[in-house]
């Protein structure tokens, strides 16, 4: 079996107030401390990804890092781009990244696909990620239609995509 790490992505302090406010953010970082617990009482390795937001860019309470977890700074929605994440990976041995976090549209998906490049094996937890609505072609499109599509496009040939109780359901 590969070495696996949890990789939470942007789950930040902005994305709880009206500034970028996302859909039902305390349920998914909920479902992220949940499984940082998991990871941290199993020994393994864990990886925060910290967006760096001129306000509210600190790392949400529920999953602050501890002093022994790696923090990578980024300033793009790629988690690698500009990073030593793939270094930090390789030095390590990981080859499985289990994915939580925010944004769905925004940086879970540029870095779930980047993973990709870089032979890595993901899983995403669906319900440990959220985004918030769009706009496009003047029409509105819910941020629940749209963490669906993302999903279901990450789950068509970039990761297995899953919910956080069939993820330890797999892991008895």
């Amino acid at each position: 079996m590969n070495k696996e790490a949890l990789l939470l992505i942007d789950i930040q302090n902005i994305y709880f107030t009206p500034l970028m406010l996302l859909h039902k953010p305390k349920n998914a970082a909920n479902k992220a401390a949940s499984l940082l617990g998991r990871f941290r009482n199993d020994a393994k390795d864990v990886i925060h990804v910290q967006h760096n937001f001129p306000i509210f860019s600190e790392i949400y309470n529920s999953v602050k890092p501890l002093e022994c977890e790696k923090v990578i700074h980024k300033d793009y929605p790629d988690s690698f781009l500009g990073t030593d994440l793939h270094q930090h990976l390789q030095k390590n041995g990981i080859k499985h990244l289990v994915v939580a976090g925010m944004m769905s549209h925004m940086c879970i998906d540029t870095t779930v696909r980047a993973c990709q490049s870089y032979g890595y094996e993901v899983t995403v937890i669906e319900d440990a990620c959220t985004t918030m609505a769009l706009r496009y072609n003047g029409k509105s499109i819910d941020a629940q239609t749209v963490h669906a599509v993302y999903m279901a496009s990450l789950g068509d040939g970039f990761a297995k995509v899953m919910k956080l109780e069939k993820y330890y359901e797999d892991k008895k």
